[in-house]
């Protein structure tokens, strides 16, 4: 296992797939990347994958972008899901293609799914989004019925838009047999002036999910989020913004869609480009010795 300067362990790889996407939502911060260049092919990114397990980075979350955009998405998920050492393979999607991929992302080894949901209202989720509803809650529920576990739901909880749905996606994901992370708008790829105006403090709803709780845990590894038990749903609470606590316990680096090492999401200065090198016939130790130098290079974005 390899630390960083500030003492913290590299234990998960969140692969960007593509910058594609078949939604327009303002707020994406896409993984933190501006202006893709080119797109990893399959053996580029399942080497990619096998060499950071080799380094203990046992965790995998495929990303984008719409991951499932990719034509080559089932033999990605294959690929990296037989690989030694691979402990947890994860995807986070927009939900919206996963009814027909559920079952064949399953059985190719895909174990967890997080779906990007950010309102229950069909109005508001077309016109923010572009997209439809009922394609996100037919792709919740073809995850559950395919035997992912834990389906997540990622909901982006924005001032004005759908901080009141909160209480009702709570039950939706009760009913629905998933668990509900309230997320914080990050500022990230967005304009300053919708940042101000959408950004949805979340310490009054921690305070009210800490009354409802029967039990409060911290996961350390996970930049010690707070989970909170109701009595018939689990709420995760995920608070990056300006967040000391949140970038001391940071464990993941990033693959960028077109091959760059990203040591934070927040920064694009301090990339290590693993791509250029692989095409130009690096070996495999090489590109062991760019890992840790993009591992090096990892700092907390606020330091406090």
């Amino acid at each position: 296992m390899i630390y960083d300067n500030y003492g913290r362990p590299t234990l998960n790889l969140r692969i960007s797939l593509t910058q594609r996407c078949n939604l327009r939502c303002p707020y994406c911060h896409r993984e933190g990347e501006t202006s893709p260049s080119t797109e990893m092919s399959l053996e580029e990114i399942l080497r990619i994958a096998r060499i950071s397990l080799s380094l203990d980075i046992s965790r995998v979350k495929l990303t984008g972008g719409e991951p499932l955009l990719r034509s080559d998405i089932l033999q990605i998920v294959k690929g990296i899901a037989e690989l030694q050492g691979l402990r947890d393979l994860s995807m986070t999607t927009n939900g919206t293609l996963l009814s027909s991929f559920a079952k064949e992302l399953r059985k190719n080894g895909l174990a967890r799914v997080n779906v990007n949901l950010l309102t229950l209202d069909r109005e508001i989720y077309r016109t923010v989004t572009g997209g439809t509803l009922r394609d996100v809650i037919d792709g919740v529920r073809a995850a559950v019925d395919a035997g992912f576990y834990p389906v997540k739901l990622n909901m982006l909880v924005l001032k004005g838009v759908n901080d009141h749905e909160i209480p009702r996606m709570i039950d939706f994901a009760e009913r629905s047999g998933t668990i509900l992370q309230l997320i914080e708008l990050e500022p990230v790829n967005v304009g300053q002036d919708y940042y101000g105006s959408h950004h949805y403090g979340l310490n009054g709803v921690e305070e009210e999910l800490k009354k409802r709780a029967w039990r409060v845990e911290t996961r350390r590894n996970m930049q010690n989020r707070r989970v909170y038990f109701l009595p018939r749903a689990k709420v995760e609470v995920i608070r990056p913004i300006e967040n000391t606590e949140f970038c001391a316990h940071c464990t993941r680096l990033r693959v960028t869609s077109d091959g760059k090492l990203k040591p934070c999401l927040m920064r694009n200065d301090n990339l290590v480009d693993v791509l250029t090198p692989m095409r130009n016939g690096a070996d495999d130790e090489a590109l062991i010795q760019l890992f840790v130098e993009a591992i090096k290079r990892r700092e907390p974005y606020y330091k406090g």
